[in-house]
């Protein structure tokens, strides 16, 4: 059975850092297109950064309101994906999502994901 864990959300002051990891299980994910969304409360959810099968080495691709400021970056030994996010703001505060897609082809479409994680929360205070 396939699975996603998150961890590593919480509460951090607007201008910090928090990073994320997002732990696959159940295959092998080396060749999938791995992605971060968010929900904000009274959002929908959005896409904010993805990496290609491959991930050491693999292409990425970022939201442009992340752009610089989140780096994301996978390990395919230990099937787990980071997202290492700085410069916090509060606009950032939001449920964050990790999944997988078996095709690397339209990693910023939601659609295009097979595997969904149970969310973790980020919270950006002012």
């Amino acid at each position: 059975q396939v699975q996603l864990v998150e961890s590593g959300g919480g509460l951090v002051q607007a201008g910090g850092s928090l990073r994320l990891s997002c732990a696959a299980s159940g295959r092998s994910f080396g060749r999938y297109a791995m992605g971060w969304f968010r929900q904000a409360p009274g959002k929908e959810r959005e896409f904010v950064v993805a990496i290609s099968m491959g991930w050491s080495g693999g292409s990425t691709l970022y939201a442009d309101s992340v752009k610089g400021r989140f780096t994301v970056s996978g390990d395919n030994a230990k099937n787990t994906v980071y997202l290492q996010m700085s410069s916090l703001k509060p606009e950032d505060t939001a449920v964050y999502y990790c999944a997988a897609a078996s095709t690397s082809q339209a990693m910023g479409v939601m659609t295009a994901y097979d595997y969904w994680g149970q969310g973790t929360q980020v919270t950006v205070s002012s």
